[in-house]
């Protein structure tokens, strides 16, 4: 599927002024699909993203294309829909890419990789370079096709429960950290864990862990880290600009007329860009709050930063010298963020940098 048409297809949205579907929905027959979500359904804004697309695709196809939503650990482990997918067990689900770089650290690009790209970057890569295209051709071997399903923007860097003053502290800390991230921290003396969003808190509580990542304020605040782990660290290095995606059994997706295939990409691009809007809109207020109720903010010392970002660049190397499939996306993702880091550098990062300073 060409990117072009999947642009085009958001143009079907327009049914919806009408009030009713067009006579060449009303004659499809009628289908049900079930979704899989990895997140909780307490978080309203990256398991919501589901929701909205669901309503979409029932109210542009008049409701005779139906997909329910269910939420981590219903039907299957919140890590367990990727392989729920590839063998038909859904027919879809809602998860973060990088969660599976276990399989492949490949997975990890059509998501976030330490020191990529932001949000708009990561939108403009699929759509108008070659990000969906060489990520769906990555997926076709895990018999799936990927729709962009929503991105946070750019992630705070975790809860601790002592502060980090230096790259030593990092040194033995066991850090919840989503997927591929962790082989960076890793690296650098920590001890990744990867813990799904719902257990976290238990797990901070009880110290199993010392430290844990999720995504920002408003999400944090929700599932109470404060409470447990005083730190709030900035910036989430590890994810510029994460995206979620939709991930739909070929089999299934194949089964599906033009006119369903076009209102499932149109739904996918509504609730891609709603769920970054809605984070936009909540986190400043729930940062606020957070601040009020005592929380640190705690940015990363630069010896940990530069120490994560030399690491970082070295992974990546090796991995382009010995994973061919990492190798041909990352190839094309780094060219594409080095022209992306210039355009921005003259405008975007001057223009942020001015108005963060400014009194408003």
């Amino acid at each position: 599927m060409e990117r072009r048409s999947f642009v085009r297809g958001a143009g079907i949205a327009g049914v919806l002024a009408a009030g009713t579907a067009p006579a060449f929905v009303q004659a499809q027959a009628n289908i049900r699909w079930r979704l899989a979500s990895s997140f909780p359904k307490s978080l309203d804004t990256i398991y919501g993203a589901a929701e909205v697309f669901s309503k979409k695709v029932s109210d542009m196809s008049g409701g005779k294309l139906q997909i329910s939503v269910h939420a981590g650990g219903e039907l299957m482990p919140p890590f367990g829909v990727v392989d729920a997918v590839q063998n038909g067990t859904v027919d879809m689900c809602h998860t973060v890419p990088y969660y599976f770089f276990g399989k492949d650290p490949t997975f990890a690009i059509g998501a976030a990789i330490p020191f990529g790209m932001n949000s708009r970057q990561m939108t403009a890569w699929m759509l108008h370079g070659n990000g969906l295209k060489l990520m769906r051709e990555f997926y076709a071997q895990y018999n799936m096709i990927s729709f962009p399903g929503g991105n946070t923007g750019s992630q705070m860097g975790g809860w601790f429960r002592k502060e980090v003053k230096s790259l030593a502290d990092i040194k033995g800390l066991k850090f919840r950290i989503g997927g591929f991230a962790g082989k960076i921290i890793e690296r650098m003396g920590g001890v990744p864990q990867n813990i799904p969003g719902g257990e976290i808190y238990q797990s901070l509580e009880k110290g199993t862990i010392d430290a844990a990542e999720w995504v920002g304020p408003y999400d944090d605040q929700k599932l109470g880290f404060y409470k447990v782990a005083p730190f709030y660290a900035y910036p989430g290095w590890w994810e510029g600009g994460p995206e979620v995606d939709f991930f739909i059994n070929n089999k299934a997706y194949d089964a599906l007329t033009p006119e369903y295939k076009a209102i499932v990409e149109a739904a996918s691009l509504s609730a891609h860009v709603d769920m970054q809007a809605k984070y936009d809109a909540l986190n400043p207020g729930a940062l606020k709050q957070l601040v009020a109720a005592k929380v640190k903010l705690m940015p990363f010392p630069k010896d940990v930063m530069d120490a994560a970002f030399k690491e970082s660049m070295a992974v990546y190397s090796e991995l382009s010298n010995s994973n061919p499939a990492w190798k041909k996306v990352y190839t094309d993702y780094a060219a594409f963020l080095k022209d992306q880091n210039l355009w921005f550098r003259f405008t975007e990062g001057q223009f942020d940098r001015y108005m963060q300073s400014a009194k408003l």
